[in-house]
């Protein structure tokens, strides 16, 4: 299996800290040179011809080898190749009138900042030029070029101290690492992509089925074959997530002439995006574990290209796509559920959330909010009876949910909720009415 660590880095002195900023410093001007110079060409702007490839990438692993060492100018020019060609693909599906899964035209690969505002500070360091020891006093040692170990008048590797224990510390072999100064919170940190052995990975304890309507005012809403539901709402993120991106919006409008972004610019997008990546991980853990607890071996997740080709809306696209990041999210919800042994399949969601479950009408039904009506009589929670009538086209059974589905709510830590008596801590029950029982479907007002 692939996984990632993350962790905190300290150096062991103000000489040590100083160093590191250097080569994080020529790491970004590396980049930017790189990126300067294939970004012109694809331009076709101030003489420079050819295709962004024809980039004299050679002349400028030698310019930075000194302080970089040479793996690791490599690994920067590599990555920014990378970058490249994950633009070209990106460009391609939004030309292609029969994907629906790219909305905006995609951007170039930007810069990392520059020298009179400040880089961005970050590098990436190839597998075998750094080694992490982990123990009672973890410790990472990286790669420096001659130059800059010249200058600080330092031998061997840089000795960087750990902070905090791993999440996967028994590996078989070590991937990339990517090493950054976090502004948010004046932090180092690294991410060290490992391989794990399959005998990490658990095994299901029975074979019942999940299906998931995710969407934006309730990110997930959850329904298994053994009559457990749960809903996972996003309102409080998504208002947070705006209101970020008004104040980038604010602080935009007031750069000058010719300006395009800034420190804090910057440290505010970082900070949106860690916030919505940590409650995403977050989702993906709380929710497989309880599924794993309840016996589920496969989880079915709808495609997006149904949903938007019938509901697209600018406010629709912004939730999907920029706050909640759709692909990303169903991307570590998979990663995760291999941990769990689960399995996760993309299936077809095609008007599920308008199809009502008593009388199998879509073009009758109506929903406000969160709720859910039929002229035939039905009335429930909308997200929740489209993750039923999911599993439900996907299982070919009748799925009769059991007990009450629970509520979580993110407190920008944990998914949690305020219990009803007698149940257990950060949970919170949905509105009874809309849950089935004896076959028939209750009205009410639904949360």
């Amino acid at each position: 299996m692939k996984r990632t660590n993350t962790f905190a880095v300290r150096p062991l002195s103000d000489t040590g800290e100083q160093l590191l900023r250097d080569l994080l410093d020529a790491s970004a001007a590396l980049w930017n040179e790189v990126n300067y110079q294939r970004l012109m060409r694809y331009n076709d702007e101030d003489g420079f011809k050819g295709d962004v490839w024809d980039a004299d990438t050679g002349q400028l692993e030698g310019k930075y080898k000194g302080v970089l060492g040479a793996s690791t100018a490599q690994q920067v020019i590599r990555k920014n190749s990378e970058a490249w060609r994950g633009f070209f693909r990106l460009k391609e599906q939004y030309h292609d009138g029969s994907n629906t899964s790219i909305t905006e035209h995609p951007e170039p690969p930007g810069f990392r900042g520059n020298e009179n505002d400040g880089r961005q500070l970050q590098t990436v360091i190839r597998n075998t030029s750094y080694t992490v020891d982990w123990c009672e006093r973890s410790r990472l040692e990286i790669l420096v070029g001659s130059e800059l170990k010249d200058r600080y008048d330092h031998t061997g590797r840089l000795r960087l101290e750990i902070a905090g224990d791993p999440n996967w510390p028994d590996y078989e072999s070590q991937g990339r690492l990517d090493l950054w100064y976090d502004e948010t919170d004046c932090t180092f940190r690294a991410s060290q992509p490992v391989t794990v052995s399959d005998d990490a990975r658990a095994t299901p304890l029975a074979s019942e089925e999940a299906a998931l309507d995710i969407g934006a005012n309730n990110l997930v809403a959850c329904t298994t074959t053994t009559g457990e539901q749960y809903l996972y709402e996003g309102r409080g993120l998504f208002q947070g997530f705006r209101e970020t991106t008004r104040e980038i919006a604010r602080l935009q409008s007031k750069l000058e002439d010719g300006q395009y972004s800034s420190k804090r610019i910057r440290r505010l997008y970082r900070k949106r995006t860690r916030r919505r990546d940590h409650a995403q991980e977050a989702l993906c853990r709380d929710l497989l574990k309880r599924l794993y607890e309840d016996g589920v071996d496969t989880v079915y997740i709808g495609g997006l290209t149904d949903v938007l080709e019938t509901h697209w809306s600018v406010e629709t696209n912004a939730k999907t796509h920029n706050f909640w990041s759709f692909r990303k999210f169903t991307e570590r919800l998979a990663c995760t559920a291999e941990e769990f042994g689960i399995a996760v399949e993309v299936r077809s969601e095609a008007w599920t959330s308008q199809e009502c479950p008593q009388c199998g009408s879509t073009d009758r039904t109506a929903r406000h909010r969160d709720t859910l009506t039929c002229p035939c009589g039905f009335e429930g929670h909308a997200d929740l009876t489209a993750s039923e009538t999911f599993l439900e086209r996907h299982t070919k059974q009748t799925v009769r949910p059991m007990a009450r589905p629970v509520r979580f709510e993110w407190d920008d830590h944990n998914w949690s909720g305020i219990p009803h008596p007698h149940e257990r801590p950060k949970e919170q029950r949905t509105d009874p009415s809309t849950v089935h029982r004896d076959g028939n479907i209750a009205s009410g007002e639904s949360v």
